[in-house]
């Protein structure tokens, strides 16, 4: 299969305004077969309008959009797709068991109801009314009725809200599942750490822009901050004196500090204290690339506007 066959879902320079305000300025985007491609970004930055745009929700004033190869309106395309969107408003009678026979009608090739349930760790739902459960509960059906269908292509918006560590989890485990099976999500979520542990690619939006893509290392390798952990005699405050440091705080029993300048911090530790121990050094967490990033774009933003 060549490189654009494999395209499930495209924007090409796709544009979209509301009045005046661009939601969305010429942006490029596309998701291939086993790929999760994280979209990150502030509120306002645009991720609701891209991915309108692919489910056909709303139109572009500009630019191509492509769902599984189709224009995103058309009926074929919708039934290669699974969607979980921020809030959904379903029949609170229905019992769980018969929203997804129900929402698995509507696809060519769907899941048994078992086979759905398990998947989305519903199975002890089944007979209850989905107004019964509690919200966590919910989000859990509302992801089984987007897999249920076997879709090429999931949509998940902010899917683990409301959810406790282990649902969470749990969800991460069938999202892999899925991704091995060939399926691609687009996934938007405002826990970074659950983009840095799925994502094979991440996108950053900004004020309808694309401001960085690529994968999670290599967003990570664009912050210069590394993070050091270590069993240490120092206190925090004789540590944030020195000028390696960038922050230094205690994390449980461990010193927890922040350099640019790692090397000469490691020199300083192991010179002022010869009894630590466990010592780690890590690159930027996914957070603290989302943050340079998102403020320097700001910046930038800033001060062309102050130039215009």
């Amino acid at each position: 299969m060549s490189g654009d066959e494999s395209v499930l879902a495209r924007l090409r320079g796709a544009s979209k305004h509301y009045g005046k305000i661009p939601a969305l300025d010429g942006v490029d985007l596309s998701l291939r077969g086993g790929e999760l491609l994280a979209l990150l970004g502030p509120n306002g930055a645009g991720k609701t309008t891209a991915i309108g745009l692919l489910l056909g929700l709303i139109r572009a004033d500009a630019g191509t959009v492509e769902l599984l190869g189709e224009d995103p309106s058309r009926l074929s395309a919708r039934r290669g797709i699974g969607v979980m969107l921020q809030s959904a408003a379903l029949p609170p009678m229905l019992r769980v068991g018969e929203l997804i026979r129900l929402t698995a009608s509507y696809y060519p090739a769907p899941r048994t109801l078992q086979e759905s349930a398990e998947l989305a760790g519903v199975t002890d739902l089944l007979r209850r009314p989905y107004g019964k459960l509690s919200g966590g509960q919910q989000r859990r059906v509302q992801f089984a009725l987007a897999l249920c269908g076997r879709p090429r292509l999931l949509f998940l918006d902010e899917p683990t809200t409301g959810l406790d560590i282990q649902a969470r989890h749990g969800l991460w485990a069938a999202i892999r599942q899925l991704l091995a099976e060939g399926c691609a999500v687009l996934l938007t979520t405002h826990y970074l750490e659950e983009a840095e542990a799925l994502a094979d690619r991440v996108c950053v939006m900004m004020r309808g822009k694309v401001i960085s893509e690529g994968s999670v290392d290599a967003l990570r390798a664009r912050v210069a901050l590394k993070r050091v952990r270590c069993r240490s005699g120092i206190d925090p405050a004789t540590a944030r004196a020195w000028p390696e440091v960038a922050e230094a705080r205690m994390d449980g029993e461990r010193l927890w500090l922040s350099s640019e300048h790692v090397e000469d911090l490691l020199r300083r530790l192991l010179a002022a204290d010869s009894t630590l121990t466990h010592l780690e050094v890590q690159a930027a967490g996914l957070g603290e690339a989302f943050t340079e990033l998102t403020r320097e774009a700001e910046a930038i933003a800033s001060t062309r506007s102050e130039a215009a």
